[in-house]
């Protein structure tokens, strides 16, 4: 089996890649894609093939895909980069790989996504049966165009297409924890953020890509306990504003998902339930 993984040099992926080659079994090999070969070097020694082009080059992606026999999407573009960026990587490029995976024959393809799919509340945890609902701070074109992919990929009827949803990621010096603070310091006390630390969130898509009979199937990966805006504070040594406590959260199931079907259907249990955990363990 050969699996294709894309996004490998971002957050989630230089941290996931490491732990699939390291659960490889004979004959189990791993292509990853890159701009830049250098980058992947920590890759190739621990016995990765390495691609180096562009998403965004459709010669690149036959190149990417040939002889392959899953595909791990995880390239993205976040937050704050201009919205024709994230529609072409988070759109454009994840259904055009999917595309020419599908005209290869790859047999299975799994999207990386996220929560900010949903979009507003339900009062409620969210359910991967949620349909999409624009709105709120956090809405734009990130959230767009991956629901936007999600949709185009999982209708390529010939390829067995899976969907992870993602909560906010964190650890082993991923500085994304840190950068909370950018939201946390206007938020209200009790509002909330779910999370997941890496070593789980590679869990979870290690047993999206290999469980049979779940084409099709969206899953949440997430904690067990979302944390607060006092919680964020504290975990990066931060003075509380001192109105914190006088504002309101405008949605408080914002994000906050169901793990469910993961658990029942896959057999997830989170490594690191709370980030307090994590953060007990060493591992922020």
């Amino acid at each position: 089996m050969l699996t294709l993984v894309t996004g490998t040099t971002g957050q989630v992926g230089k941290r996931f890649v490491p732990r699939l080659l390291a659960q490889s079994r004979p004959g189990e090999q791993i292509r990853v894609l890159v701009r830049d070969a250098a980058r992947a070097e920590p890759f190739a020694a621990l016995g990765a093939e390495v691609v180096e082009g562009d998403l965004r080059d459709d010669a690149v992606l036959g190149k990417a895909v040939s002889g392959v026999d899953a595909v791990v999407n995880v390239a993205a573009s976040f937050r704050g980069v201009p919205d024709e960026e994230a529609w072409a990587v988070n759109r454009d490029a994840a259904v055009a790989l999917g595309r020419a995976a599908q005209a290869s024959g790859v047999r299975r393809f799994v999207q990386v996504s996220t929560a900010i799919v949903y979009g507003t509340g339900r009062g409620r945890p969210l359910t991967e049966e949620d349909e999409s609902r624009p709105g709120g701070d956090m809405w734009g074109a990130y959230g767009e165009s991956k629901v936007a992919a999600e949709r185009e990929l999982l209708a390529l009827d010939t390829m067995d297409v899976r969907v992870a949803r993602l909560p906010f990621v964190y650890g082993e010096g991923d500085p994304h924890l840190a950068n909370s603070m950018h939201w946390a310091a206007s938020w209200a006390s009790t509002q909330r953020l779910h999370m997941g630390h890496h070593a789980d969130v590679a869990q979870g898509l290690l047993r999206i890509l290999h469980a049979p009979g779940v084409a099709g199937r969206v899953y949440n990966i997430a904690d067990d306990a979302p944390v607060t805006a006092v919680d964020l504070h504290q975990l990066n040594g931060v003075e509380l504003p001192t109105d914190m406590h006088e504002r309101t959260d405008p949605d408080p199931w914002f994000g906050i998902m169901s793990t469910e079907r993961i658990r029942r259907e896959l057999g997830y249990r989170p490594l690191f339930p709370t980030v307090w955990t994590a953060r007990d363990a060493g591992v922020l």
